[in-house]
């Protein structure tokens, strides 16, 4: 049986949280499964400052 991360399932847990302030500002939330160094894909959020 191959790893979750290759077969893309697997609990989404990772969370951001941002003030108020920031909330209109917020343009995207990524997931970086190109990479490695664990079991867990990095994410990611972009924000306009």
């Amino acid at each position: 049986m191959r790893p979750s991360r290759d077969r893309n399932i697997g609990w989404r847990i990772d969370y951001f949280i941002v003030s108020k302030a920031l909330e209109d500002r917020l343009e995207d939330g990524k997931i970086y499964p190109g990479i490695y160094g664990s079991g867990h894909c990095p994410v990611g959020l972009e924000i306009d400052l």
